[in-house]
């Protein structure tokens, strides 16, 4: 058995002691730490990443994720994974796939969990189909001697052993979607007569009143604080034709058509209670940036309130698997919801599979819906910061908006945003987040009280 040049070359100069461990070749590291007969947890592995001033390897324990916006933050840097081909050109004395997580020896600068510090021993990959070793505490601390330690990684139970989903499992769940609980009796109904652009206010007031939920919710967001208007709403025909108007029904007949029958439960982070919360607060600020920006109020208002359903529709889809990560989102806060999903659901890291996570999920859902396409592009790419494309101002109006409640505690994401990027994306000054607060103010007593009063 051979090591791969370099990485002997290295550990032979500096005189530092290993281990070899012979396996039979195996097509990638994850068959090699099967036929090692070892803990995931005994092995470590090299996470490569790129941006403009160059690339840098993470090394943590194999069973972990790397939580790469806590390593950007950390950096300061838009660190993004490096493809195959672009690792295989620094690695050239390696197999594909096989790196060592020994960046000094390719004078590669290096990031390290503070749990690999922990360990008595490692294995790693020896760049070979069929070299591992195995290094004791001091020889490892001699070759992360100078590497910057921190906490990388996503801590908690996790996906494990669990391989990420392939598409086809994925595709088999989603199938689902066609069974989901139905929408109220009335809402196709109503949603068709919003569309036409012909409805008359007062005969979709009289289709509402056919459904108590539905009326009760009508008058509910009619009675609050959220609108301009005098007097008491006391029928549903007041409510349509002198606060709310026809599109505005239509969204709340939405909300209440998906929002029902996931069966996620009502309290905890993750929980319908606070998901409802954050979807009216995120609704109602996008609708308040959305004239500074030139687009459409009501659009902005409908991108806010539904670019979180891919959540509950998880719950739905994946209940186990949402339970774990309702459990990784409490005792993980500094981490992002797109690693913890990676977490739970698997990377994508081969061609076969695919990362699930909600706005994907969410996205899909919206398409079968047929809701317009600023929805579908939020919901899909609210959680891609960056994000520069088609209806690109209702996602960064989302992404905003997120941010902006972040720090209220609203929402299923507490690592920071770049606030400041997404106003300059956006063409607005810094000053306009104190309006924006001064807006979340002005509808916190409001929106409380119509989550708090919404049935589970």
């Amino acid at each position: 058995m051979a090591l791969a040049a370099k990485l002997e070359h290295y550990l032979t100069e500096k005189g530092l002691a290993y281990r070899e461990l012979a396996i039979e070749p195996v097509p990638n590291l994850d068959a090699a730490v099967i036929a090692s007969g070892r803990s995931q947890h005994d092995f470590v592995r090299a996470t490569l990443l790129l941006d403009i001033d160059g690339v840098v390897m993470a090394v943590h324990r194999f069973d972990s994720t790397l939580d790469l916006p806590a390593v950007q933050q950390l950096t300061g840097r838009r660190l993004q994974p490096l493809t195959a081909r672009q690792s295989q050109r620094i690695f050239e004395d390696c197999e594909p796939g096989f790196v060592p997580p020994v960046g000094c020896a390719y004078r590669v600068p290096v990031l390290v969990d503070e749990d690999v510090m922990d360990a008595e021993s490692v294995l790693l990959s020896g760049g070979r189909s069929d070299a591992l070793i195995e290094l004791d505490r001091e020889t490892l601390k001699v070759l992360l001697a100078d590497a910057f330690r921190a906490r990388l990684v996503i801590h908690g139970q996790g996906g494990g052993d669990r391989g990420a989903l392939t598409l086809d499992e994925v595709a088999s769940k989603l199938r689902e979607i066609y069974r989901l609980p139905p929408m109220p009796a009335l809402a196709p109904q109503i949603l068709g007569m919003a569309a036409t652009g012909g409805a008359v206010a007062e005969d979709l007031a009289d289709v509402i009143e056919l459904d108590p939920s539905l009326t009760a919710q009508v008058l509910r967001y009619a009675r609050s604080g959220l609108f301009e208007t005098s007097g008491q709403v006391e029928t549903v025909r007041q409510a349509v034709t002198g606060v709310l108007g026809i599109e505005r029904v239509s969204h709340i007949v939405q909300g209440s058509a998906l929002v029902g029958g996931f069966g996620i439960p009502r309290e905890g982070i993750l929980g319908m209670q606070a998901f409802w919360s954050h979807a009216l607060y995120c609704a109602f600020l996008c609708q308040r940036i959305a004239p500074r920006c030139g687009a459409d109020r009501d659009m902005a208002y409908l991108c806010g309130l539904l670019h979180n359903f891919g959540l509950p529709l998880l719950g739905y889809l994946f209940p186990s698997e949402f339970e774990e990560l309702s459990r990784l989102r409490e005792s993980n806060p500094e981490a992002s919801m797109q690693s913890l999903e990676q977490q739970v659901f698997g990377h994508g890291g081969d061609e076969g599979m695919l990362a699930v996570g909600h706005g994907a999920v969410g996205s899909l859902l919206h398409r079968f819906w047929q809701l317009p396409e600023p929805v579908i592009k939020a919901a899909g790419m609210h959680q891609h910061q960056g994000y520069t494309g088609e209806h690109e101002t209702y996602v960064l109006m989302v992404q905003l908006a997120n941010g902006l409640l972040k720090a209220r505690g609203i929402g299923d994401e507490f690592n920071e945003d770049n606030v400041p990027v997404l106003l300059g994306s956006l063409g607005l000054r810094q000053d306009a987040v104190e309006d924006f607060e001064k807006d979340i103010d002005s509808l916190s007593p409001d929106l409380d009280a119509l989550t708090s009063s919404r049935p589970s």
